[in-house]
């Protein structure tokens, strides 16, 4: 009994150890399979800098290098500090916070404003502040 007991025991740990560096393996294997696909993409990229005219997109893109004969312009913020460029598209949900109108509810409101004008005493709120240059105050 006692030698059974021992055998198991010896088994036991053997097995485990086993199954930890058959675990081991398989993550290593995965690491082997994620950084070749790393080297394929380093080599893609290398391969695309040996094209002159994406070295030129890529000069005008982090650069701002302009062929001759074109002009070059910034985006100004409101705090008159250059905008930086984008390099990924914004998501549409976040860009148009409302719904636009469609142009015949436009027109459709336009004829109604216009069959119905406002009291001569009231004026809309833009012309109120003062904001508007051109208006009568």
């Amino acid at each position: 009994m006692l030698v059974l007991a021992v055998l198991t025991v010896s088994y036991a740990s053997s097995l485990r150890a086993y199954l930890q560096q058959r675990e081991h393996i398989g993550d290593l294997k995965s690491q082997i399979v994620e950084r070749e696909a790393n080297i394929v993409d380093l080599e893609r990229e290398k391969q695309r800098w040996d094209d002159p005219a994406y070295v030129k997109a890529q000069a005008r893109a982090r650069f701002g290098y302009l062929m001759p004969g074109e002009a070059g312009f910034e985006v100004i913020g409101v705090d008159g500090k250059p905008l930086e460029a984008q390099a990924s598209l914004n998501d549409p949900s976040d860009v148009i916070k409302t719904v636009p109108k469609a142009w015949w509810t436009a027109a459709w409101e336009s004829m109604e404003l216009a069959g119905n004008p406002p009291p001569p005493g009231d004026e809309p709120a833009d012309l109120v502040d003062g904001s508007v240059s051109g208006g009568t105050q």
